[in-house]
């Protein structure tokens, strides 16, 4: 093997690897996200719910953008998050290192959530996952396989 070929080998290498950790630190920020974020608990409000309510407007609107941030809102919910993460790590490019990723909630009530009016999340969640970040980076990196 010559010494072009070992270098090559090593790039690729390498580029799958930062393909991985990205893919892994945007999976990772996108669960804790969704982990921290409220689902409407009618048994708190000052009125009675909407007849049939469910909880989960909030958590159905986290979105990822590749390049691009997304708008609008969407409809529904998704009281697990499950539907709305799976989404997220389908939307993840094989080919991840080099992009720019948003993780954006365009519910209208986002900036409250964010500001500390709800119960469930009374300092917030985006300020308190981007506080984590390193841990996260760190830990997806320590999971990639040698």
């Amino acid at each position: 093997m010559t010494f072009a070929l070992d270098l090559q080998k090593f790039a690729e290498k390498a580029k799958a690897k930062a393909d991985d950790a990205v893919g892994g630190i945007v999976v990772r920020v996108a669960a804790e996200l969704d982990r921290r974020s409220p689902v409407g608990d009618a048994t708190f409000w000052k009125s009675p719910p909407p007849k049939g309510y469910v909880g989960g407007h909030f958590r159905a609107n986290w979105r990822l953008g590749v390049d691009v941030m997304p708008q609008g809102e969407v409809a529904g919910v998704d009281p697990t998050g499950g539907r709305t993460q799976g989404a997220i790590i389908a939307g993840i490019p094989e080919q991840s290192a080099g992009k720019v990723y948003y993780l954006v909630n365009n519910a209208p009530y986002a900036l409250r959530i964010e500001d500390g009016r709800s119960r469930q999340a009374p300092t917030g969640l985006v300020g308190l996952t981007a506080m984590q970040f390193q841990k996260i980076v760190d830990d997806a990196v320590e999971a990639l396989p040698e």
